[in-house]
C-alpha cells in the first residue's frame, strides 16, 4: 500500500516540480542560489520513500511531519540567505527604514523639460472695447489669459467732461493715473466721503464695496491702468448705480429716496457705464471743493512724487505696498523704469503674483515657470505680463528708448527675493559643490546685491 493518496500520485514529482515549488514559495533567486543539489538529493530520498510498497499510518504522519519541518528550515534559510545578499548588494538607491543605500546609476543632470512653454502675456490694449458716450474700457482677465488667476487688468479711458459713474466691486480696484486729471469720489461703507484729485504718476485704491467714481478735471482727457485682486473681476460682480436704479419703477424709487415720483422719470432705462458731460475746468469750483482724508484713510496716494525704492545707474523702482499707502491691503502698486539695456535682474515673489503693464519702450521678460520649464516674450507698449507667486523671472529693456512698466503685486506686504543674494551670501564651497566647479572660479560670481543692473 502506498502511503500517497490516489490524487497526489497521479502528479509527476520530479525534481523540476519542486525546483519550481521552491522558486514559487521563495523567489527565483533562491531557488538558483540555496543548494539546488542538495534540494535534488531530497527529492531523491522522497522519491525512493514514495515507491515502499507498505507503510504504516504512524510512519505516513512522521514523514509528513518531516516534508513540514523540511520546509520550514528551508523558508529561515532562504530569509538568511536574503539578508546576506542584501547586505553584500552593490548601491542600488535602494530603503527601507534605516536599511538605505546610494545610488550607482544616476544622471549627471537632469534633463530639460520639453514641450511648449507656458503663454503669460497678452496685449491689453487689443482686448475687445466697451464704450459708451464719455470714453471707453478694456479688460483682461484670466478668461484671456488663463495663467492669470488672481489678477485681471484695465486701461480706462475718459473723454473731457465724460464720468465713470458711481459703482463698486467684490473686488478691490488699483489704478495708476497715467495723463489727465480726475477726480475721484468714494463713499465707504460707514458713510465716509472722499472727493480728491489726481494728475499724472497718482495712484488710486479702492476696497471692495466702496462706492466709487471717477470724473475728469480740465480739457484733456484722462486715462489709467486699472489692477483688480481678482482674475475674474468683472463677472464675480460690477455693480453701477444707472444699471440698478433702472430695474426699479418711479414710485418705489420715490417710496426709498422720500422723493416725487417725477423726479425719477427721466432717469436712463439701462446703464450708462461713461456717460459725457460739461467740462470741469482743472481749477474750477468742482476741483477746488476736493475733500482729502487723512493719510491712512485716503485713497489716493501720489507715487511718483515719492522718493525710488531702488535707484541705479540701469534705472529706478517705485513701490507703494500698505506700508506706504496703508489703505493698500491687498495690493502693492509698482513702476520701473529701465534705461535701454538696462534689466531688473532675475528675481521672485514669495508670496504675491505680478501682473505688469507695459507704457513705453520694448521689453524681454524670461519666466521659470512652475513647471521647471522657460519661457521668454518680447512686449511692446499696450501688451502685459502674468508672473505667478514664486516664479524665477527677469525683465530687460531690449528696445532703442528707455522703457517704463507699471504693475502690482496680489499682497499688500512687498516682498521680492533676488538671485543675486543666494550668489553673494551662500558659502562659496555650497556654490562650487551646486555647479560642480572649482571653489576659487565661483570667488567672483557676486559682490552686492543687484536689482536694476546697467547694461554691460
Amino acid at each position: 500500500m502506498s502511503f500517497v493518496s490516489s490524487r497526489e500520485s497521479k502528479i509527476d514529482r520530479g525534481p523540476t516540480f519542486y525546483g519550481v515549488l521552491a522558486g514559487e514559495l521563495y523567489g527565483n533567486e533562491f531557488s538558483r542560489t540555496v543548494g539546488h543539489f542538495t534540494l535534488t538529493r531530497r527529492i531523491r530520498r522522497y522519491q525512493a520513500n514514495e515507491s515502499l510498497s507498505a507503510i504504516g499510518t504512524m510512519e505516513r504522519i512522521m514523514f509528513k511531519t518531516d516534508r513540514r519541518i523540511f520546509l520550514r528550515s528551508f523558508a529561515i534559510s532562504a530569509g538568511a540567505l536574503a539578508t546576506t545578499q542584501s547586505l553584500a548588494a552593490t548601491p542600488d538607491g535602494h530603503a527601507a527604514g534605516y536599511d538605505v543605500s546610494p545610488a550607482s546609476d544616476y544622471l549627471k543632470t537632469v534633463p530639460r523639460k520639453s514641450g511648449d512653454p507656458v503663454v503669460f502675456t497678452t496685449s491689453l490694449d487689443k482686448g475687445p472695447i466697451k464704450a459708451t458716450s464719455g470714453g471707453w474700457a478694456r479688460e483682461v482677465t484670466t478668461r484671456g489669459l488663463p495663467i492669470a488667476t488672481d489678477i485681471a487688468g484695465a486701461h480706462l479711458f475718459i473723454n473731457a467732461g465724460g464720468a465713470r459713474e458711481m459703482h463698486w466691486h467684490n473686488s478691490a480696484e488699483w489704478a495708476y493715473v497715467v495723463d489727465g486729471h480726475c477726480q475721484v469720489t468714494v463713499v465707504d461703507p460707514d458713510g465716509q466721503l472722499e472727493a480728491v484729485n489726481l494728475g499724472p504718476g497718482d495712484l488710486w485704491y479702492f476696497p471692495k464695496g466702496h462706492g466709487h467714481s471717477i470724473q475728469t478735471l480740465g480739457a484733456a482727457p484722462c486715462h489709467a491702468i486699472l489692477a483688480f485682486d481678482d482674475g475674474l473681476y468683472s463677472e464675480h460682480g460690477t455693480f453701477g448705480i444707472s444699471d440698478w436704479m433702472s430695474r426699479y419703477d418711479a414710485q418705489a424709487l420715490a417710496q426709498a429716496f422720500g422723493a416725487p415720483a417725477e423726479a425719477f422719470g427721466q432717469i436712463p432705462k439701462a446703464e450708462t457705464y461713461i456717460m459725457q458731460g460739461e467740462v470741469l475746468p482743472l481749477d474750477g469750483p468742482q476741483a477746488r471743493a476736493a475733500r482729502e482724508l487723512e493719510h491712512g484713510r485716503s485713497h489716493r496716494y501720489a507715487l511718483m512724487a515719492q522718493k525710488p525704492k531702488v535707484s541705479t545707474s540701469g534705472g529706478a523702482l517705485y513701490v507703494a505696498s500698505a506700508k506706504e499707502f496703508p489703505i493698500s491691503t491687498t495690493l502693492t502698486g509698482m513702476v520701473l523704469k529701465l534705461k535701454r539695456g538696462a534689466m531688473h535682474d532675475p528675481h521672485w515673489h514669495a508670496d504675491a503674483n505680478e501682473w505688469h503693464y507695459v507704457l513705453k519702450g520694448r521689453t524681454r521678460v524670461t519666466l521659470f515657470a512652475p513647471d521647471k520649464r522657460v519661457a521668454v516674450a518680447e512686449l511692446s507698449p499696450g501688451e502685459c505680463a502674468y508672473i505667478p507667486r514664486n516664479c524665477g523671472h527677469s525683465i530687460q529693456n531690449v528696445g532703442s528708448e528707455d522703457a517704463e512698466i507699471v504693475g502690482v503685486l496680489d499682497s499688500g506686504t512687498y516682498h521680492e527675493s533676488y538671485l543675486s543674494d543666494w550668489l553673494v551670501k551662500a558659502p562659496r564651497h555650497l556654490l562650487a559643490n551646486n555647479f560642480g566647479i572649482p571653489e576659487k572660479d565661483v570667488a567672483n560670481f557676486g559682490k552686492k546685491r543687484v536689482v536694476i543692473s546697467a547694461p554691460a
